[in-house]
């Protein structure tokens, strides 16, 4: 028998993948299963994008292998909705690098900074990807509590206390993922300046700012920021398009070329054709995110509802693409609630541990489900 490779003990199958097998077997026996589990757009792209990407496969070179670092206008298009959208500079040519969506960058950030037993700040909760990919490359994850209490913020007085000396990397996420917090500037200002004086690379992974969220902010606007930090971003959730897989990092000309380094050993281009529906996309108007925060608004609403009817609290300034619910009191543990609900309801919704131990006692409810389903939903109740 062909042994696996040691590090995939470090890592089990992601919690979606498992559980959403167990939910099409449910569906598969005839449940009349509602999903408000994941976090993927059941919106379309704007007609604008779409008739980008069909006319584009007909211009000449289009299927052919297309550049490591992506077109130039897609690169243009990147800088001049970072200009627009958050008042941050980036130079096209040397600080900007088009990813096959934002996961792929956490990999590649990874695997160009890290050496085995360095050490990573993670946020507890957070996006478990952070963990996994720190673990497969022979990384140390080092987690910091948020908590309701602290506004889902880092503490950065007990992170001063500790031993940061084998910290390379600090994962953040603003608007955060899965609570809905965001951060003021004047906690951008702070955080990068103690990623400044403990020499720690900072990443912001920033796909929720214009869902909900009346004021998108860049960690890239704090002067000087791009020594120390990076920002994923993403087309999936602000533009529908989560099963293209377009996303892309900026930063320092220093830092991205340390990340391309990897990435042009790993692909071999994204397809024009994406491409020129990303340009599409990142030209939209304002109209485009006034639309489809309607939609979401609308959902939302419903959502509070359904989390009224569970006993469960929430705050309603929160943004992105989710509700993020607590508990009632009393209540049995996360997983054991929703378990109960997808067996006696036929309606899935994420537990809140999967993002780490302080997402115990709370549900995570995602808005990519129309209305009609959502008060389907609270009809079973």
């Amino acid at each position: 028998m062909i042994q696996t490779a040691d590090r995939l003990k470090t890592v089990q199958e992601y919690y979606f993948s498992k559980k959403l097998r167990e939910v099409r077997g449910l569906m598969a026996q005839g449940k009349p299963i509602i999903n408000m589990g994941i976090g993927s757009p059941d919106l379309t792209p704007s007609e604008h994008v779409l008739k980008a990407i069909q006319n584009s496969v007909f211009e000449a070179g289009a299927h052919q292998y297309q550049s490591y670092q992506g077109l130039p206008q897609l690169r243009e298009a990147i800088a001049s909705f970072y200009n627009k959208r958050f008042d941050v500079t980036a130079d096209p040519a040397t600080e900007i690098l088009p990813l096959m969506g934002s996961k792929e960058g956490i990999m590649h950030i990874s695997l160009a900074f890290l050496n085995a037993g360095d050490e990573v700040l993670i946020p507890n909760p957070g996006y478990p990807t952070y963990t996994s990919v720190t673990n497969l490359v022979g990384a140390v994850p080092t987690y910091y509590d948020l908590t309701e209490d602290n506004g889902w913020f880092p503490d950065l007085e007990v992170l001063e206390e500790q031993d940061l000396s084998k910290v390379k990397i600090m994962w953040l996420s603003y608007p955060h993922m899965p609570t809905g917090a965001t951060a003021t500037r004047e906690q951008f200002v702070k955080i990068v300046a103690f990623a400044k004086k403990h020499t720690i690379l900072l990443v912001n992974d920033n796909p929720y700012s214009f869902v909900l969220n009346t004021d998108p902010a860049s960690i890239l606007s704090i002067p000087n920021a791009k020594d120390v930090c990076l920002e994923l971003n993403s087309l999936s959730k602000t533009f529908n398009m989560a099963g293209w897989r377009v996303g892309f990092v900026l930063g320092s000309e220093e830092h991205i070329n340390a990340i391309l380094k990897v990435k042009s050993n790993m692909d071999s281009g994204m397809f024009y054709g994406i491409q020129k529906g990303a340009i599409a996309a990142l030209e939209s108007s304002d109209d485009w995110f006034v639309e489809l925060n309607k939609v979401y608004s609308a959902r939302r609403e419903l959502i509070f509802q359904l989390a009224d009817t569970l006993g469960c609290s929430y705050d309603r300034d929160a943004v992105g693409l989710f509700v993020w619910a607590k508990l009632p009191e009393g209540s049995v543990a996360s997983e054991a609630f929703i378990d109960q609900i997808l067996y006696k309801k036929d309606l899935f919704i994420t537990p809140g541990t999967i993002f780490g131990s302080n997402g115990e006692g709370y549900i995570r409810f995602s808005l990519c489900i129309t209305e009609d389903k959502i008060k389907e939903a609270i009809a079973r109740f």
